[in-house]
């Protein structure tokens, strides 16, 4: 199959996980033997985050979605924000702190877990009091862990290994701005995702009144 990265793909990596016998799992304890550790750090875009989530609760897949409290992207105190995070949970799904080091404060928005955004060597893998970090040693071996930053998979797609089960357990990075907008680049697909926020601001400024005659 083509590996390009849409959602058309990313809903055979879903497939794949089932057919190779895997769990999906979250992280309130260590993986076990077939667990799939399915975690989105969203970057940039709540747009993005919600309708993969909704993509994967029609499949019966449950995610943790680590969110920021200190985007640069996006509000979560915000209607727009607090309205994404319901509606994640909702779909049945866990939220988890995606931190700006060295502020790993928790409230009661999230689950006991962070990742962190942009991770020095230096702290990385560091355990976190009263949390978990999704990079520390037993949730985290190189070997049992894939990527998709930057749009490219640097141990290759993990489908096919995915669907013969060759994994003992598997933490699968995927950040949701990657998949739901178009582009065969990381520059391609940032331009489309900036072309969907022009529309959503333009409809924002609508429902606040703004008078656009």
């Amino acid at each position: 199959m083509p590996c390009g990265f849409d959602l058309a793909h990313y809903a055979e990596l879903l497939d794949a996980a089932r057919e190779g016998g895997y769990r999906f799992a979250f992280f309130d304890s260590e993986p076990r033997a077939g667990d799939l550790l399915l975690r989105h750090d969203v970057d940039m875009s709540l747009g993005a985050a919600l309708e993969m989530a909704e993509l994967e609760a029609g499949s019966s897949v449950a995610a943790t979605y680590f969110l920021m409290r200190q985007s640069d992207f996006y509000n979560l105190e915000s209607r727009s924000g607090i309205a994404a995070l319901n509606r994640l949970r909702e779909l049945g799904h866990r939220v988890g702190l995606h931190a700006v080091h060295p502020d790993a404060t928790l409230d009661g928005r999230f689950d006991p877990v962070i990742a962190w955004h942009t991770p020095d060597p230096d702290f990385m893998s560091v355990p976190i009091e009263g949390a978990v970090n999704v990079m520390q040693a037993g949730y985290f071996d190189p070997d049992l862990y894939r990527s998709d930053s930057n749009q490219h998979w640097r141990s290759g797609c993990p489908h096919e290994d995915l669907a013969a089960g060759r994994f003992a357990w598997l933490q699968l990075l995927v950040h949701p701005e990657i998949w739901v907008y178009s582009g065969a680049t990381m520059r391609e697909t940032m331009t489309a995702m900036l072309a969907a926020e022009r529309e959503l601001r333009w409809r924002q400024l609508a429902e606040n009144r703004i008078d656009l005659s």
